[in-house]
């Protein structure tokens, strides 16, 4: 996914964060480019660290459309949950997937649903990479 990202400097002992900016909305998450990147558009893969628990920081969108944005200390990704008979997990988020771990079932929704998800800002991370 084209981004557009500004490398924020924090202190040290800190994760290096960044402002990131998509279609669908920006949020502050962890950077794990290189450190003292330039401010500009990059190509990122996007990782949560938690396991999706449905009912806790998972639930059913208000809305069917791909979404990013801040809540207090956590990021919320809005996007299209899909799910195999593996417990294997991916939220399709406009052009990017999101690989998921899972604990718990998920809904007894049809494949697809449309669903919100909740992480710490801090677990939430992009990675650039070159094409």
């Amino acid at each position: 996914m084209l981004v557009a990202v500004r490398p924020l400097r924090d202190r040290l002992g800190v994760p290096p964060r960044a402002r990131v900016r998509t279609p669908f909305g920006r949020a502050v998450v962890r950077w794990c480019g290189p450190p003292g990147a330039a401010d500009g558009a990059y190509h990122v893969e996007w990782s949560v660290d938690d396991d999706v628990v449905w009912g806790c920081g998972a639930r059913p969108a208000a809305v069917p459309v791909p979404g990013l944005w801040a809540e207090g200390d956590r990021v919320v990704l809005r996007g299209r949950l899909h799910a195999d008979d593996d417990g294997a997990a991916w939220l399709v988020w406009g052009p990017a997937i999101v690989l998921l771990g899972v604990a718990g079932p998920l809904p007894d929704a049809p494949e697809g649903v449309w669903a919100e998800l909740r992480h710490p800002a801090a677990g939430v991370s992009v990675y650039p990479y070159t094409l």
